[in-house]
């Protein structure tokens, strides 16, 4: 039996294809890792932390300062949130703003004390 070239490199193709597919599958993380700080339960205590601070302030606190209070607050698990930085608190808010319609920290304590 003659195989031509273009036979063999399909063949080969095939074979490499499957082989990566099986590479990228076997080396993707299959459970959750223990720090995970993008679960909902980490999500709901970091919010619960955050508004908690901002309602201790009065809302009249800047990101930075909320940012080092939640990092020194009790319910703060810093093995847990060890990436926890401005930028992804600055998301947290974000996602707070959007979902009360306001533009600042002030604000959006006065939406919440509203409720």
């Amino acid at each position: 039996m003659e195989l031509d070239t273009s036979t063999l490199m399909m063949l080969f193709f095939v074979l490499f294809l499957v082989m990566s597919i099986w590479k990228i599958w076997a080396f993707l993380p299959n459970k959750q890792l223990e720090d995970d700080d993008r679960t909902e339960e980490s999500e709901s205590l970091l919010t619960s932390i955050m508004l908690d601070i901002i309602h201790k302030h009065q809302g009249k606190i800047t990101e930075k300062e909320l940012h080092e209070k939640m990092a020194e607050h009790e319910d703060f698990d810093k093995k847990l949130f060890w990436r926890f930085n401005l930028n992804r608190l600055k998301q947290l808010l974000l996602s707070h703003y959007m979902e009360h319609d306001v533009q600042s920290i002030e604000a959006l304590h006065k939406k919440i004390k509203e409720k």
